[in-house]
């Protein structure tokens, strides 16, 4: 959240960050928000009996701001098919994988345990399909020897930072569209995928 944050402001792009929203009172993203001077809020999700109402409740709350785009950016929760469907092609996910592969949590440890040799990350518009949809960009990393969960994660993370401000500068742009099958298309054909290398990141 905080490197979309810096990079709308840094980059000018046209598009503000209307609201910081979490489903913890306590996150640390929500202070940081504040001294952004951008309104935040919570929807504690332990208040809720369900998760029906506890996603009527946020999308209750997002509405208030009227966003173009909801960016999920940390946020743990599987959200209903009701919820995904009211934001249908406006729902957007970084998830610590290449998808289709490793969806689900701890995506760092499935891929060592599989012997993979390239791991990455994936920005996609979110389905009722958990971590699955079209792809908007991604992110490779080589797993090296040695790896552990959270060194990779460590590397991962650094191209987190790089491909999703890049993905949402563009929506924010509008220059993302899905085609008939469903697959996106980015006015202009800008690189959409990202690779580590020993000399730094690349877009090819």
């Amino acid at each position: 959240m905080q490197a979309l944050v810096q990079a709308c402001r840094q980059e000018h792009w046209p598009a503000d960050i209307s609201a910081v929203i979490a489903s913890r009172p306590d996150a640390p993203g929500l202070q940081w928000a504040r001294e952004a001077g951008i309104p935040a809020a919570s929807v504690h999700h332990r208040e809720f009996a369900g998760r029906e109402a506890f996603d009527a409740a946020l999308a209750d709350e997002i509405d208030r701001y009227r966003p173009d785009y909801v960016i999920l950016a940390g946020f743990m929760r599987v959200l209903t098919p009701g919820f995904v469907n009211r934001y249908a092609d406006r729902l957007v996910n970084i998830h610590p994988s290449l998808l289709p592969a490793f969806p689900g949590l701890h995506t760092h440890g499935q891929a060592l345990a599989t012997g993979v040799q390239v791991h990455g990350c994936t920005v996609h518009f979110v389905t009722p399909l958990v971590d699955h949809g079209p792809i908007i960009a991604q992110a490779c990393v080589p797993v090296l020897p040695g790896d552990t969960p959270e060194s990779l994660a460590e590397r991962v993370l650094v191209m987190e930072h790089c491909v999703f401000p890049a993905a949402v500068r563009w929506l924010a742009e509008g220059r993302v569209s899905l085609g008939a099958d469903h697959r996106v298309q980015v006015q202009g054909d800008p690189a959409r995928l990202y690779m580590w290398s020993a000399d730094g990141i690349r877009a090819t």
